[in-house]
């Protein structure tokens, strides 16, 4: 069981669970005093496991993957016990019979017990089906969706959104109290005969940054940017504003209005990529945008039709804001390959992240609420 442990202890910390190794010890104890025949099983490594109320939907969900898969042994021994606790009911009830009417209903519930466990089988095969499903469209390329898998994807994306804003709400927390101050700290614990007993830690409590988002939605990347945006629109505890803006060939301001991409004016979506114009009428129009305190992120395929690149114009940007992250939704085997200018691009940002599913997709935006 210790190694199904640890296996679990995986998936939690690859679906966004922060679980230190203090915490796998915790549960390895729980468990080697409650076993895993106990009804409390799962409460014992939720209790152990998750340090954060927000994290505990993503626990229950991989508890219900990882778990009830068909022909898992911890299952299995638990179905054993059952039964072989109804045989040993059985032969009590033959010695004792005082308890022949308790034994007579016993054996009117196990005749009835085969249809209601094919039914409760039946419901864990079909949600493990589903859970299997979803994580299929995790690694499936956003660029080859169809519009029906898209739409199954608002349940990953609710779930992607969730984990952001834990992440960040465990990081404001931490930067709260502020860093230790060694010196500070011994210091105070002169009057302690030297022992630190009380740490001192800095009080800077550094606040939100501003996110700048602009999104080729030219048709090859458009399902990216369209994702992109959803999970950094109602973002307020990420970041203190957030200005998104769309672009084939010219930006345009955009938000979200009731799930859907909302444009301040119509996209030209069947113009030619030219980024170095974005770049260009961007930084014309929105300079004022990049401060100091800016994200800004640019999602592109950086494919510009062997238009000027205008790199420039992204190292000005670059040295204006506080981090310029690009990603890039294409398999990196096809970056610098044909019209891609991501080579011209690259020097001038803090990170080239690729985001061409789901997974990539928030393996990115962790790095940039990081």
């Amino acid at each position: 069981m210790k190694t199904r442990l640890l296996e679990f202890i995986d998936c939690l910390r690859r679906a966004g669970v922060p679980v230190s190794p203090a915490e796998t010890l915790d549960a390895s104890r729980a468990l080697s005093i409650l076993g895993v025949e106990q009804l409390d099983f799962r409460e014992a490594l939720g209790a152990t496991l998750v340090k954060d109320g927000a994290d505990r939907a993503i626990f229950d969900e991989e508890f219900v993957r990882f778990f009830s898969v068909p022909g898992n042994p911890a299952v299995k021994r638990r179905s054993t016990r059952a039964s072989s606790n109804g045989e040993r009911a059985g032969s009590t009830s033959q010695e004792e019979p005082e308890r022949s009417g308790r034994s007579r209903t016993s054996r009117s519930e196990e005749r009835d017990n085969p249809a209601g466990q094919d039914h409760v089988d039946r419901q864990e095969r079909s949600e493990h089906q589903r859970m299997r499903y979803l994580r299929s469209l995790q690694d499936m390329p956003l660029a080859v969706m169809t519009s029906d898998q898209i739409d199954d994807c608002d349940a990953l994306l609710r779930r992607i959104a969730e984990r952001l804003r834990a992440r960040q709400r465990r990081r404001q927390r931490a930067a709260r109290r502020g860093r230790l101050d060694l010196r500070r700290t011994l210091r105070v614990s002169v009057a302690s005969g030297g022992v630190p007993m009380a740490p001192e830690f800095r009080n800077r409590r550094p606040g939100k940054s501003d996110l700048v988002a602009l999104c080729d939605f030219s048709h090859s990347v458009a399902t990216t940017s369209h994702f992109l945006l959803s999970l950094v629109s109602g973002a307020p505890l990420l970041f203190r504003r957030v200005r998104l803006f769309a672009f084939v060939d010219s930006p345009v301001e955009s938000w979200i209005q009731n799930g859907h991409v909302v444009h301040e004016q119509a996209l030209d979506l069947y113009g030619r990529s030219d980024f170095g114009k974005v770049l260009g009428r961007f930084w014309a129009a929105h300079a004022s945008l990049l401060t100091r305190n800016t994200l800004l992120l640019i999602l592109g395929d950086a494919r510009n039709n062997r238009r000027p690149a205008r790199a420039d114009l992204l190292a000005r940007m670059n040295a204006t804001v506080q981090r310029l992250i690009w990603l890039n939704p294409e398999p990196r085997t096809r970056w610098n390959t044909g019209d891609s200018a991501m080579k011209a691009y690259a020097p001038y940002c803090a990170h080239v992240l690729a985001a061409g599913t789901l997974r990539e997709l928030y393996l990115a935006l962790k790095a940039v609420v990081d």
